[in-house]
């Protein structure tokens, strides 16, 4: 996340932009862009942004998922992915489909 971050910081920079507390901080302190900073995902983070692209509030979400790791908090992730299907939000889980998504290339 973070060298997607620091390859694509201009283009990021134009957004509001909302993460869970151990990436924002990371991406705020390595990265320099501004973030609103929710809960850690493993204490709600992922469920407090899933409820913000239920609300219409999030444009995108980029969430990079480890495909050979197990997290404590998968049952939050997989929420997070359904919310953003159900109310067809971008959904970008590796950095190519996140530079895909930012870009302004049409199929």
């Amino acid at each position: 996340m973070l060298a997607f971050a620091l390859d694509h910081s201009k283009v990021l920079d134009r957004y509001d932009l909302v993460g869970t507390n151990t990436t924002s901080k990371l991406l705020e302190s390595k990265g320099g862009l501004k973030i609103r900073a929710m809960l850690s995902g493993p204490l709600g983070g992922d469920a407090q942004i899933a409820a913000m692209v239920a609300q219409g509030e999030i444009e995108a979400v980029f969430f990079f998922i480890d495909p050979l790791g197990k997290h404590s908090h998968d049952p939050d992730i997989h929420t997070l992915m359904r919310i953003c299907n159900v109310h067809e939000v971008p959904l970008a889980t590796n950095p190519a489909t996140a530079s895909f998504v930012i870009s302004e290339k049409t199929l």
